[in-house]
């Protein structure tokens, strides 16, 4: 729950919106009157302001191959694809994965751009680099080089090239037989963090283990086709599983670009254990809710029986905005998903980025002479901090008071065409961030809920292997949060530790 108050001297007052800026969508309350007590409410999120249309596309076959340890997505859709709910919803494996951020985990260009940024940075760290981020992004070329005894790397002549052994196994991103292999062994502990998931390199085919939320009666089958052993794994149902890779620890360096410690760059795991949601809800819960009744999970044998409850690879989340670039460069980016399924995902994170997601309101609002005062309510409805993950992500609030005209008498954390913020310190200086508040009195300041990064000379810093800790995290909390006990790597940092009100 967090709780602000927002004065400004007006001399007519009608009306005041709130808004709650998400990723990719708003929240919205409004109340009127001179004294006005209203119950916490929330409403569906606006629509995306459109972007240039592009010609539909098709989109590329999934890639095919067997690298000894894993197989191609391309593989896995033979028997897994043409699958039904009961509804008579598609809910195919591969075409709902194939336009999500983890099969386009080796395209996304925000992740190419940014390892080639920390590479310019850190030249003589090259490969570390490379190995660390290619461990969750090409998890399956890296897992096997390492294996084979080969050099982990991205660039050049690495897993991006065309020409490398390992391309298809790197181009495929977190795919069917990465997450469907790794062990139960560790999960949720430190160990498996940061890339630490474990997957049998060990064993041959037909007998390699593919775990799978239910019994295969007909394993035979399977392992003559695929050269896999399927067997039931509730543990892929754990947020365990998630946190693998979506628990990063980074190392950073000093100015003298020697390596210094380690960082916390997101941990939205650390932050869901810390809420109340363990036990009630996991990852899976809300990135893969379930399809309506039950599914038969392959198209061969005809005889198989449909099985319950069956989580949907939709691996939704709110970035759309690298999606709507996967979908309008196809050819650039060779995506294998088509403008209709890429259209879907941009949908489904809409959604999901409205009353699941947090609310808005205003709790009580009053004229006091010329000053209009009043209490904004905002609740973060997700497992984890709001927002969550890479630490450039922000969410703000957009303030504004109407006189009886409709016109604009304040205003606070207007959005500008451009992608900046109004009243923004960090959009006027990229060294500098805006601060957090709890009483907001003027147009120049807004309140954005946000990470931002110091270097180990206290400064700002945008780069991530100069990151050695927290100059202000104010991220909206999940429920069950207590900022008081959080740990190191998950806490409350800056002003907002202090703030009584941000709980």
């Amino acid at each position: 729950m967090r709780k602000i108050r927002n004065r400004q001297n007006v001399t007519l007052f009608t009306a005041f919106l709130v808004t709650l800026f998400l990723v990719a969508g708003t929240i919205s309350a409004c109340g009127t009157g001179d004294k006005t007590t209203t119950p916490a409410t929330s409403t569906e999120p606006t629509t995306t302001p459109p972007t240039t249309p592009v010609a539909d596309h098709e989109g590329l076959a999934l890639v095919s191959f067997d690298s000894g340890s894993f197989a191609g997505s391309s593989n896995c859709a033979l028997c897994h694809s043409r699958l039904q709910d009961e509804s008579g919803n598609d809910v195919s494996m591969d075409s709902h994965w194939r336009s999500t951020m983890m099969a386009n985990a080796a395209r996304d260009p925000y992740f190419l751009a940014k390892v080639s940024a920390e590479i310019k940075n850190a030249p003589h760290l090259q490969g570390v680099i490379e190995d660390v981020c290619g461990t969750c992004h090409t998890p399956m070329a890296r897992t096997q080089a390492t294996k084979d005894g080969l050099t982990s790397l991205l660039f050049g002549d690495g897993f991006l090239n065309t020409s490398n052994d390992l391309h298809n196994a790197g181009i495929d991103g977190v795919s069917c037989t990465l997450c469907h292999q790794i062990q139960a062994e560790g999960l949720g502990q430190a160990d498996t963090f940061a890339g630490g998931y474990i997957v049998d390199t060990t064993t041959v085919s037909p007998n390699r283990l593919i775990f799978s939320q239910f019994e295969d009666p007909d394993q035979q089958m399977m392992m003559a086709s695929s050269g896999f052993k399927p067997v039931e794994g509730q543990h892929l149902s754990e947020s365990g599983l998630c946190a693998t890779c979506h628990t990063v620890i980074t190392p950073y360096i000093d100015g003298n670009g020697e390596v210094q410690g380690t960082f916390p760059e997101q941990v939205p795991y650390l932050e869901w254990l810390h809420s109340s949601y363990p036990g009630e809800k996991n990852c899976q819960t809300c990135h893969m809710p379930y399809a309506d009744g039950k599914v038969k999970t392959s198209n061969i044998p005809p005889h198989i029986d449909a099985k319950g409850p069956f989580s949907q690879h939709y691996f939704v989340g709110g970035n759309t905005h690298m999606i709507k670039i996967l979908r309008d460069n196809p050819d650039a980016l060779a995506v294998t998903s088509s403008s209709a399924q890429f259209n879907a995902t941009i949908e489904r994170a809409i959604n999901k980025l409205g009353p699941d997601t947090a609310s808005v309101s205003i709790l009580e609002s009053e004229m006091s002479g010329n000053n209009l005062l009043f209490t904004v309510k905002v609740e973060d409805h997700t497992g984890h901090k709001l927002p969550t993950g890479f630490p450039s992500r922000r969410v703000w609030l957009h303030v504004q008071v109407l006189d009886k005209n409709g016109k604009v008498i304040f205003e606070s954390g207007k959005p500008n065409n451009d992608g900046t913020i109004s009243g923004n310190n960090a959009d006027a200086d990229i060294y500098t961030y805006e601060p957090h508040y709890d009483v907001i009195t003027s147009a120049d300041q807004v309140q954005i809920y946000e990470a931002i990064l110091h270097n180990v000379d206290g400064g700002v810093t945008h780069k991530l292997l100069e990151a050695s800790g927290y100059a202000k995290d104010n991220r909206l909390l999940p429920s069950g949060f207590d900022k008081q006990t959080a740990g190191e790597m998950y806490a409350v940092w800056g002003d907002a530790l202090t703030d009584s009100n941000f709980t």
